[in-house]
């Protein structure tokens, strides 16, 4: 496959996960012909709360708070004050495709990064396996990781934060 198909896999992709979320559907299987001996076969899967994967973050206490209580809290103490929802973050990193997230290059490898690192924009933040590709994702933006909201082998959907660069 060219590069461009590989691109316009990626949008379909994309599209194929928007089409879940807007259809409120759980799971859509689609598999694409090119030709002889050259297919695309694709399963995107809706995890029943995207919370599941933030729940996973090393300070959960962020998603503690009710959403009543948030303004209350965030007034009394302003450290403390990150949007109940991560994606909202402006800081936020999220995933731009559905699979399955990994940490370092390789299972016993170093971490791409840790909480408190200072990254570089373009820097290799993590990968997202799609397709049996491993895609590297970049960092938007420079700054310091605030939160890493995955663990290493998590699955993601299409929007997913994985990380908080401040």
């Amino acid at each position: 496959m060219s590069k461009n198909t590989t691109e316009a896999d990626v949008a379909f992709i994309q599209a194929l996960a928007e089409l879940l979320n807007k259809n409120e559907l759980t799971e859509l299987s689609v598999k694409r012909e090119y030709g002889d001996d050259d297919s695309l076969e694709v399963r995107v899967i809706k995890q029943a709360n995207v919370v599941t994967v933030a729940a996973a973050a090393p300070a959960p206490v962020y998603h503690a708070a009710p959403a009543a209580a948030a303004p209350a809290a965030a007034a009394a103490a302003p450290a403390a004050a990150m949007p109940e929802d991560p994606a909202q973050h402006p800081g936020a990193v999220t995933s731009p495709m559905v699979g399955t997230c990994y940490l370092a290059a390789e299972p016993g490898a170093t971490p791409f990064v840790t909480v408190g690192a200072t990254v570089a924009e373009g820097q290799t933040v993590l990968i997202i396996e799609a397709m049996k590709t491993m895609n590297h994702i970049p960092a938007p933006r420079a700054g310091t990781v605030k939160r890493i909201l995955v663990e290493d082998g998590t699955p993601v959907e299409f929007g997913a934060p994985l990380l908080i660069i401040e």
